[in-house]
């Protein structure tokens, strides 16, 4: 059996990005090196153990099972890194961060919720999702120390991370558009701002309508779209590529935008509910 032979965090940091990332070149932009580095580093890790890392021949960086047992490790050496640097310099941060989100913007989280933890490996996150209505109330109840909402009507307050415009969206291979009365996928009465918006744009325009579809969660709301069924309310960010936004040449009213908003707990916040909403603020905020 060969001895084990050290492995180097920095290169084993570039392996990481790389399958994170999906590329050499995503991985070079978020390092900051230049992509011959990144390169090189992958050469050595696969040349020091002697196997493949990494499937060739794809667009996009996908590990091969060498390649996936070693991520594993990798990450938790990273992370033992980050802890050990930490406590050492006494700046270790503990504690638990509660975050609630809605399901529509889960999209917009994987990448800053990534990094903070590899930023914090010691506190413990826990994320929750639901209306938007139900987390302004529980983040002012102290049941959750930070919201990422749809501001609401009847909900005010809260800092404004982004702004989106909001489109009418439905299926690609539909014209569920052009009927009348005009069907519609939407969330329950009384929890949605895209959904008062959308009928109050129709009632304007004079334009009957009907509600088809009825969900509270966007998968939901998408599938009926997608299947035709209905058109929705939604960000151009919502729709993905499954969906075909709905330009003013489909005949329907114009929408207004809509605001996304952090919410705080009331009281003085933890260091660790502290360092999260900074996160959030300038990756959210940059959208």
């Amino acid at each position: 059996m060969t001895n084990p032979r050290p492995l180097d965090l920095v290169v084993l940091k570039t392996f990481v990005s790389v399958v994170e990332t999906g590329g050499f070149t995503a991985a070079a932009e978020q390092l900051h090196l230049a992509q011959s580095t990144v390169s090189a580093h992958m050469n050595r890790l696969e040349g020091l153990l002697d196997r493949p890392l990494l499937q060739r021949g794809r667009r996009t960086a996908s590990p091969t099972p060498a390649g996936e047992r070693l991520l594993a490790h990798a990450r938790e050496m990273l992370r033992q890194n980050t802890l050990a640097w930490q406590d050492v310099r006494n700046q270790r941060l503990d504690g638990v961060v509660r975050l609630g989100v809605p399901d529509d913007y889960v999209v917009y989280l994987p990448e800053v919720l990534a990094e903070f933890e590899a930023r914090f490996p010691g506190v413990a996150l826990e994320v929750r999702c639901g209306l938007s209505v139900d987390l302004v109330r529980d983040v002012k109840g102290g049941m959750l120390d930070l919201a990422v909402t749809t501001r609401q009507p009847r909900s005010p307050g809260g800092e404004v991370l982004w702004r989106e415009p909001m489109v009418w969206a439905g299926s690609p291979g539909h014209d569920t558009h052009v009927r009348t009365p005009l069907p519609l996928a939407v969330s329950q009465e009384g929890v949605c701002i895209f959904r008062e918006r959308a009928l109050a744009a129709l009632d304007a325009a004079g334009m009957s309508w009907r509600i088809a579809y009825t969900s509270a969660s966007l998968s939901g709301l998408r599938s009926a779209v997608r299947a035709g069924l209905a058109i929705t309310v939604l960000t151009p960010s919502m729709a993905g590529n499954e969906l075909r936004i709905l330009d003013s040449g489909s005949g329907l009213p114009e929408l207004p935008g809509t605001e996304i908003t952090l919410h705080r707990s009331p009281g003085r916040p933890s260091e660790a509910a502290r360092q999260l909403a900074l996160r959030l603020q300038e990756r959210l905020g940059a959208l």
